[in-house]
């Protein structure tokens, strides 16, 4: 008997002991799909008998070899966001306007998991082209949180943290340009990890490096052992560091360092949006784990950008970020999309390459306020709770009213540090998980999982389930 709450790390383990068959645990979460997911919205392609022939063959796999023989996740299911492609699947960046011409070819960073043995298990909602904070499109319909299906459960990657919040995969690829891992991953009770710029590569620099991909997953060791497959030095990719000398694996396992100075961003950074106090309490909580473990909080600020100067630099970079997506037909582009695509054609090259500098020069002036005060920087994942399905419909802008969702951790996408949402809160009034955010300098997962390995030991998260109402 499968338990689809299981983590991905424990499913490989049972696959390789021989306890589980990857073909029971392929059907144990195709069978929670067709359960759930007509209620949650999920998923956007399913190829049921492609998982099951894949399953069988990593089952055959399994008989045959030793377990030093099978790769890490051999057998474990895999849902991929539908922003990348998979060979032989359609892929289409969440529009009506796109070809549904299966894909000739997997992307990089999906031929990665699959060389680690994970089995695309089908491909999940997101946002049009990844825009927005929530997923309700025209194309893939409305989305819901399975902590409560009136509530988003965030974006862009909205069926990723969906499927491994309700037990419909143990782990979910997903991506992040502006807050798209550590949002839904907060609004949906999972753990979510935006790597350092360049760390993980994909067929492109995406949006002059603000995206990235990883996971959603319930567990840090999952996470951990996730990135150890995502970070590989990519020898097509000039952008791409060296495999990292140390596993994120046993960097989570290592004891954590003392002593460390946190700083702490609590306020919003544009103007006009309050902090609700459940993210408050998230961030109280962690500060006082934090200092109970031995750190220090010190009162230094960072020297931040405007609420002007913030939007201005991001969005003039933003709103280039469909331009690789192959349109079959732009007319059928939604309107706030469309509306982003004439204003990126309206600024010229001069002015887009001052915007590069304008955020480069900003990424640098936090990253180095950052190392020179802080050792981490603590801060409300989302300045709200999950929004109600349809909120957006009060101001009829979409990309206006994800501001609250992603105004913390779309500057991290602008500075290229990591950074990671945990789950340390649980909202007794709304019934809903909160995260918090920390941030660490360049190439510093490790302490970033360390760190967040002494908050799960001081609120355990990995036990709270969603109630599923379908």
């Amino acid at each position: 008997m499968v338990d689809p709450f299981s983590s991905a790390v424990e499913l490989a383990a049972a696959i390789r002991r021989k306890e589980v068959n990857p073909v029971e645990v392929a059907d144990c979460y195709l069978d929670r799909i067709a359960e759930l997911d007509p209620t949650f919205n999920a998923f956007c392609y399913r190829a049921d008998d492609e998982v099951r022939a894949a399953a069988s063959a990593a089952a055959e796999a399994v008989a045959r070899s030793t377990p030093d023989e099978l790769p890490p996740f051999h057998g474990v299911p895999l849902p991929i966001k539908d922003l990348s492609n998979v060979a032989g699947w359609p892929t289409t960046y969440g529009s009506l306007a796109t070809d549904r011409t299966p894909q000739p070819t997997s992307d990089p960073v999906v031929r990665r998991l699959t060389c680690a043995g994970f089995i695309p298990l089908g491909k999940t909602t997101t946002s049009e082209f990844g825009a927005v904070s929530f997923t309700e499109s025209e194309a893939q319909g409305i989305s819901r949180n399975p902590w409560d299906p009136s509530r988003t459960p965030g974006g862009s990657s909205s069926g990723a943290a969906i499927a491994a919040s309700a037990g419909m995969a143990p782990i979910a690829h997903a991506e992040d340009g502006g807050g798209s891992i550590r949002v839904p991953a907060s609004c949906t009770g999972l753990v979510g990890l935006k790597p350092t710029r360049g760390l993980v590569t994909n067929a492109v620099v995406e949006v002059e490096g603000f995206g990235t991909s990883g996971v959603v997953s319930r567990t840090l060791a999952d996470t951990a052992a996730a990135l150890d497959v995502l970070a590989r030095h990519d020898p097509g990719a000039w952008w791409s560091p060296p495999t990292p000398t140390q596993s994120f694996v046993d960097a989570l396992t290592a004891a954590p360092p003392t002593g460390l100075r946190i700083g702490v961003l609590a306020t919003s950074l544009i103007d006009g949006i309050p902090v609700d106090p459940a993210c408050l309490t998230a961030l109280d909580k962690t500060l006082r784990a934090l200092e109970q473990a031995g750190h220090h909080v010190v009162d230094k600020q960072l020297p931040l950008p405007t609420s002007e100067e913030l939007i201005t630099a991001f969005m003039k970079i933003w709103n280039i970020g469909g331009a690789g997506f192959p349109l079959a037909d732009p007319d059928l582009v939604e309107p706030h999309n469309r509306a982003q695509r004439e204003a990126a054609k309206a600024v010229d090259s001069w002015a887009y390459a001052q915007s590069v500098h304008q955020t480069q020069q900003l990424s640098r002036r936090i990253v180095e306020a950052c190392t020179d005060s802080f050792d981490l920087l603590v801060t409300p994942t989302m300045a709200c709770l999950p929004p109600r399905v349809g909120a957006w419909r009060e101001n009829g802008n979409p990309v206006a009213a994800s501001y609250p969702m992603a105004v913390f951790t779309s500057l991290f996408n602008v500075t290229g540090q990591p950074a990671i949402s945990v789950p340390v809160h649980h909202d007794d009034a709304s019934g809903l998980p909160v995260g918090v955010q920390l941030v660490a300098a360049p190439w510093r997962e490790d302490l970033l999982l360390q760190i967040a390995r002494t908050l799960e030991q001081a609120h355990p998260w990995t036990e709270r389930r969603p109630a599923l109402e379908t």
